[in-house]
């Protein structure tokens, strides 16, 4: 399912969110669903959601299943989700009122720059989600990822990655572990940047995810 939510952001500023949304089978079978929200990488930006499906989850879902509601937004060209952090937030807003969404099992995960996005956005809005799986992102800053350190967070990355370097992950995790945060690190020693591939195929993450709640 295809969808486009416009913003007013600012005087004389508008930002447009297309959205891939994919409900379960039997979505209205049940009262409520948990909500994963992705962010893509730099290589889905753009205006054509078929960019989505080429990588990461959409990818994923075009050939499997979840017992969630998934929303993946994209973003327009000459941007980035440092960008979005307003629209993403009235995005997951205006999704959890639309849709029979459990609150309490909100997830957010990203890839590339759609893990930087992920840390990002949680930071802004940490009472949002339950879990995190951010996927070879970083931070910037990054003492700023304390907030977060009530919060389960699995995080990937190749140890080959020659986008982004492997301790952009590591750095955020080594915080989050030095103040006693719930934090899984998951290096592949053979992977390269394509470390999500293997992350989203893989069903002890949706198992560990789905286990999450706040």
């Amino acid at each position: 399912m295809q969808k486009n939510m416009t913003f007013e952001k600012e005087i004389l500023k508008k930002v447009s969110l297309d959205y891939l949304l994919y409900l379960p089978d039997d979505y209205d079978k049940k009262d409520e669903w948990p909500l994963i929200l992705f962010l893509h990488g730099a290589g889905e930006v753009g205006d054509n959601l078929a960019y989505l499906k080429t990588q990461g989850l959409p990818k994923y879902l075009e050939t499997n299943s979840l017992d969630a509601i998934v929303v993946s937004p994209q973003c327009p060209r000459n941007t980035n989700w440092g960008m979005l952090m307003d629209e993403l937030y009235e995005l997951l807003k205006s999704i959890k009122a639309s849709y029979k969404v459990n609150l309490n099992k909100v997830y957010l995960t990203g890839l590339s720059m759609g893990g930087y996005g992920t840390w990002t956005l949680a930071v802004k809005h940490p009472k949002e989600f339950a879990a995190l799986v951010p996927i070879c992102g970083g931070m910037v800053h990054k003492n700023s990822v304390e907030i977060l350190k009530d919060m389960p967070v699995w995080v990937f990355h190749g140890a080959k990655d020659n986008v982004v370097p492997l301790e952009a992950s590591k750095r955020l995790v080594d915080v989050l572990e030095e103040c006693g945060g719930n934090v899984k690190f998951t290096v592949y020693p053979d992977l390269r940047h394509d470390s999500w591939t293997r992350t989203y195929n893989n069903p002890e993450l949706y198992e560990w995810l789905f286990n999450q709640s706040k």
